[in-house]
């Protein structure tokens, strides 16, 4: 196993992870709906942030996948390096995501209403919904086996992973299924 990093049953840790989730959940909700700077002539379409986005969920996605594999095979090392590369693009897919939000007006399902729109609403409710809640999972998983309670961090992690990993292959889809409808903003 490895060196622990931070020390145990840190109450400033704890309140952190939860301040920093609820600020992260508000900013989000507040950027999202706050359309103050569409119409902004950028000189590039800025749903090309979209892309870029579905690009970075793409990428976790694999490193989600990766690192089971890595920690399947008692490879603590890689593990530990490829969830850490997957919250720091979490982290560059967040100010993206609310970058594309604050400067693209919205973006409706422009296609019929049919199988593939439900699958579409279905796709984007529980995207939305797990994106909303798991990050304090991340965090607290991650501060889990960063203190050497490895114990805890794979009786979280048998929770947090799969969402994670659902939340991220479901981005890509939400992007693949929106895109032919967006109306370029350069």
């Amino acid at each position: 196993m490895l060196t622990p990093v931070l020390k145990k049953n840190d109450k400033k840790a704890n309140l952190l992870i939860w301040v920093v989730s609820f600020v992260i959940f508000g900013a989000v909700v507040f950027l999202t709906n706050v359309k103050i700077l569409t119409g902004l002539n950028l000189g590039f379409n800025v749903h090309l942030l979209a892309l870029f986005n579905a690009v970075i969920n793409g990428t976790v996605s694999i490193l989600l996948v990766w690192a089971l594999i890595a920690v399947k095979n008692k490879q603590y090392v890689l593990h530990k390096k490829l969830m850490l590369i997957a919250i720091v693009l979490s982290v560059l897919f967040l100010v993206s995501y609310i970058g594309h939000h604050l400067l693209a007006s919205e973006t409706k399902y422009g296609g019929a209403h049919d199988w593939l729109y439900f699958f579409y609403l279905f796709i984007l409710i529980t995207h939305i919904f797990l994106a909303t809640v798991i990050l304090p999972f991340i965090l607290f998983t991650a501060y889990r086996s960063l203190t050497g309670e490895y114990e805890k961090h794979k009786k979280l992690a048998k929770y947090t992973w799969p969402l994670w990993l659902y939340v991220s292959v479901t981005g890509v889809l939400v992007y693949l299924l929106i895109s032919p409808y967006y109306v370029p903003h350069i």
